[in-house]
């Protein structure tokens, strides 16, 4: 039995009927569509141009490249060649690009046209690639094979599926790096079915006649799941957006698209609760259903937008590391403020710092196992070894779970901090702070005061227009979650910094520099 990916994915809609169907279609630029038969032809091609260029199995394939119809094209192609796609943030410096792909050792590169004048820097002198394939017009390289896409897949021989293993190794991620440099996790084809299985079938519910439009991009576990895995696993349809997502842009979208489930992260939801609450209307879509992922979703975001959008959002917890969402709400069963329950075919635990279960309402590290944790990092024995312990993989996040069952995220490890001996949860403060009137962000940090003793920090990102005083807003906090949990600086800043993911980069704000 073939067990590539491809197969299920894409190849077996033609004998299910689904042919002529769309797979994919573009919001911006313009605005073609790719038919599920269009999908399985133009991917055997691309496998048999690989095939070709001499990119035998296992070889990486690296693709810089924006959510447009070239990228399912290419990923699948691989998978269909034998080869391994790694799909790579389209928001990165040349100096990362260079040192990714020089850990990746991929002999073919993909990108996009507009990530051109940052991408070539970083393949100068690359030794490991043989071609670099542009989706646009032509472009030279130094000492590396440069071609357009049409020209790399022109006169190719649609190529067989090669057979695979459910185990074998199929693509590469990498991390998103919030905390610091990206690391490359390895998944195997039945991954891809499993988080489809699992989150998109039990949690989600998609089915064969949703649209989905997906923010989050297709480079990163959560939006590969999103836009890719789980329509392609029912025959649905997604819409492509290679853009950056601003609210008018967004709403543009739904208007225009119709999608039925769409995808998001905190950062968006609360930019787009405040430009539609600024406007006095309803919005217009057809949404049914949204999903939240990246960071937790704070409460008041949630049951703002709620109200306005009348869909629920299905807020939950997921990893590169696990390919997808693994600990999620449910529809019709959501509290806003938590991450829910274990998904379907996974289960999870809370432990302390001897890896033994840590009691209700107690914090703890939470660990995860289920069907689509990666084999590992490239390159990274240590650290492979400290996060996947047997069946079990770490995720370097802080929760409590509540009397109903239900987790509550804190932090990550690494941000988790003690006040006069007790835990502080940076999210729990956080969510107070977004909570306050005036207040559309907020990030929260450890810092040492002039006696040394560490207390919590924050920075914070105001409504147009919006003042602040912070002394008014410290005396709140205090009175909302706990006289020692109250920051006792606060920064106003015009944006947090955050990964493509909109994951904070709480590490960037440990610089003492600029507090009031």
């Amino acid at each position: 039995m073939n067990d590539n990916a491809a197969i299920y994915f894409v190849d077996r809609h033609l004998t299910e009927g689904r042919g002529e169907k769309t797979a994919f279609r573009e919001a911006d630029g313009a605005r073609r569509s790719l038919t599920y038969a269009q999908l399985a032809d133009q991917s055997a091609r691309f496998a048999g141009a690989l095939t070709r260029h001499g990119v035998r199995r296992e070889e990486r394939v690296a693709l810089i490249v924006r959510d447009q119809l070239e990228f399912p094209v290419a990923f699948w192609g691989a998978l269909k060649a034998g080869a391994i796609p790694v799909p790579l943030n389209t928001l990165l410096s040349a100096s990362v690009y260079e040192a990714i792909l020089n850990d990746s050792r991929a002999s073919i590169l993909i990108v996009s046209e507009q990530l051109w004048d940052t991408v070539k820097p970083a393949i100068d002198g690359n030794r490991f690639l043989r071609a670099v394939v542009v989706i646009g017009g032509e472009r030279s390289c130094d000492g590396t094979e440069c071609v357009t896409w049409d020209s790399f897949v022109d006169g190719a021989t649609p190529q067989d599926t090669v057979e695979a293993e459910g185990d074998e190794l199929a693509f590469w991620l990498y991390s998103s790096g919030s905390t610091g440099v990206p690391k490359g996790v390895r998944h195997i084809h039945s991954s891809l079915k499993a988080t489809a299985d699992t989150f998109g079938a039990e949690v989600l519910g998609i089915r064969e006649d949703d649209t989905v439009f997906s923010v989050a991009k297709l480079f990163f576990a959560y939006g590969l799941g999103n836009g890719m895995s789980f329509p392609l696993s029912v025959g649905a349809t997604t819409v492509l957006f290679g853009g950056r997502p601003t609210p008018d842009g967004v709403f543009e979208i739904m208007a225009r698209e119709r999608p039925t489930i769409f995808c998001g992260v905190p950062t968006l939801y609360a930019a787009l609760v405040a430009e539609q609450e600024k406007k006095g209307t309803r919005p217009e879509h057809c949404i049914r259903l949204c999903t939240s992922a990246g960071e937790a979703l704070p409460r008041d975001i949630g049951l703002r937008w709620e109200k306005l959008w009348g869909a629920e959002i299905v807020d939950g917890v997921g990893s590169t590391e696990m390919l997808h969402i693994f600990l999620s709400n449910r529809p019709g069963d959501i509290v806003y403020g938590t991450s829910g329950v274990a998904v379907p075919g996974y289960e999870v635990r809370l432990v302390d710092e001897h890896d033994e279960d840590v009691a209700e309402g107690e914090v703890g590290e939470l660990l995860v196992r289920g069907p689509s944790s990666a084999e590992g990092y490239w390159n990274r024995r240590s650290k492979s070894l400290s996060t996947f312990q047997g069946h079990w993989t770490r995720t370097g996040d802080k929760y409590e779970r509540t009397p109903e069952g239900r987790f509550v995220y804190c932090g990550r490890t690494d941000d988790m901090f003690k006040v006069s001996g007790i835990w502080v949860s940076p999210f729990e403060v956080e969510q107070a702070l977004v909570e306050y009137p005036g207040i559309l962000e907020a990030a929260v940090v450890a810092r040492a005061d002039e006696k040394d003793l560490l207390k919590p920090a924050a920075y914070v990102v105001l409504k147009e227009g919006a003042t602040l005083e912070p002394d008014a807003l410290k005396e709140h906090i205090k009175g909302q979650i706990g006289m020692w949990k109250y920051p006792r600086w606060i920064t106003v800043v015009d944006e947090l910094p955050k990964t493509a993911t909109g994951k904070i980069q709480r590490f960037k704000l440990r610089d003492p520099g600029g507090a009031q």
